[in-house]
């Protein structure tokens, strides 16, 4: 007979395994405490100036001039020596005063007139003599936060992102008697446009991450935000199977309701820094554009019988947040908030794509290799690419 020798854990035994993780920590605060002390780097100081950075995060155009809302990024701490608009040097006043270090904001106030309409530009000079250049495309008063503005802009939201929804939901009823191979195409539609929403999403999650200040790390911020918010979906999704019917159709809602918080965030920052004006056309272009989202919704729910609060519930869901992103986004929300908001709905319409493609593959006859490879399926995905992306040519300007 083999006797096996099991070794007890002991509170004895698992002090030890502590004290002996402090020893490797003992070792880099040692090592942390003789770099600052003795600075061996300075030997490699050529009196080079050092390497700064600035980034322009937020612009308030009022009566009493420009503030600019600047992020240091610089290897040290850094310091606004003058300020040029329209190549002409003017006073400014910094809050806080004083060097910038790395990673922190100062609000730089100009008693500039600007000129409505018109475009100014600005260059910050520090006291190095490195120079960060910051262009007002078209100066327009900065929204303040009124009832009047935020009713306005609400009407907006709805009309380019909940209306368009509750339009493509009322297909429900015509479509609630198709066969099998209309489902698979309508499925497969769904994940067409979810495909495309990934794709536009991504692309606006980078141009918005290369325009935050670099200590961010745009590019790597947005990847790791939106692998993460699609594993927490999956694991949220997956509790309890794989979800069908409204539960499905909520995470679908949900995905693309993401997505319009982030397109409407930069809505409503493309209006505080007067770079857009939504003209009747494209008003209804993101309409036509969102009306398909909404038949999308409806797909996963047409063998059941939802009840009317649903419908309320999926259209507020996928429309809604265009609302909350304009209001935000109006008042000047940092560009990395807007990459991760869009990164977070990257990560959403992903972890939809994955259960729609599921479902798809689930539904109909078993006896068939998979109804992901047929024509029906074949024809919805490029149907649903080439309606979003015909949709899409209506709202980029």
């Amino acid at each position: 007979m083999i006797h096996e020798k099991i070794n007890a854990v002991t509170p004895a035994s698992c002090l030890s395994r502590y004290l002996w993780l402090l020893v490797p920590v003992a070792v880099l605060a040692v090592a942390i405490v003789w770099l600052l002390q003795t600075n061996p780097l300075q030997g490699f100081n050529n009196g080079a100036p050092p390497v700064e950075n600035l980034t322009i995060e937020r612009t308030v155009l009022d009566h009493d001039g420009v503030r600019l809302l600047v992020r240091a990024g610089g290897s040290d701490p850094m310091t606004i020596a003058q300020v040029q608009v329209d190549a002409a040097y003017w006073n400014f006043s910094q809050e806080p005063q004083g060097p910038i270090a790395r990673g922190d904001t100062a609000w730089i106030g100009l008693p500039f007139p600007w000129v409505l309409g018109e475009t100014h530009r600005m260059t910050f000079v520090t006291n190095t003599g490195a120079t960060f250049e910051h262009e007002i495309a078209v100066a327009v008063p900065t929204p303040i936060a009124t009832s009047g503005s935020l009713w306005s802009q609400a009407l907006l939201g709805a009309f380019v992102g909940i209306l368009p929804v509750a339009i493509g939901l009322m297909c429900y009823p015509a479509l609630r008697g198709a066969g099998q191979g209309t489902m698979t195409f309508l499925l497969a539609l769904t994940v067409g446009l979810l495909v495309f929403l990934l794709v536009d999403t991504i692309v606006e999650a980078f141009e918005f991450a290369n325009a935050s200040a670099p200590i961010f790390q745009g590019s790597i911020m947005v990847v790791l935000t939106a692998a993460a918010s699609f594993v927490v979906l999956m694991a949220v999704g997956r509790r309890g199977g794989s979800p069908t019917g409204v539960a499905l159709a909520t995470f679908i809602a949900l995905g693309i309701g993401l997505h319009n918080f982030g397109e409407g965030l930069a809505i409503g920052a493309a209006f505080a820094a007067g770079a857009a004006g939504l003209g009747t056309f494209l008003v209804l272009g993101f309409a036509l554009h969102n009306i398909t989202e909404g038949i999308g919704i409806a797909a996963p729910i047409l063998k059941i019988r939802p009840k009317l609060v649903h419908f309320v519930g999926l259209t507020l869901l996928a429309g809604g947040p265009a609302v909350l992103g304009i209001w935000l986004g109006s008042l000047a929300v940092a560009p990395h908030w807007t990459a991760i908001a869009l990164a977070i709905g990257a990560g959403a319409i992903a972890q939809v794509i994955v259960e729609v493609t599921a479902l798809l593959v689930r539904s109909g006859n078993r006896a068939e290799y998979t109804q992901a490879l047929s024509p029906a399926a074949f024809g919805g995905i490029a149907a649903g690419l080439a309606l979003m992306y015909a949709t899409a040519m209506l709202v980029k300007i």
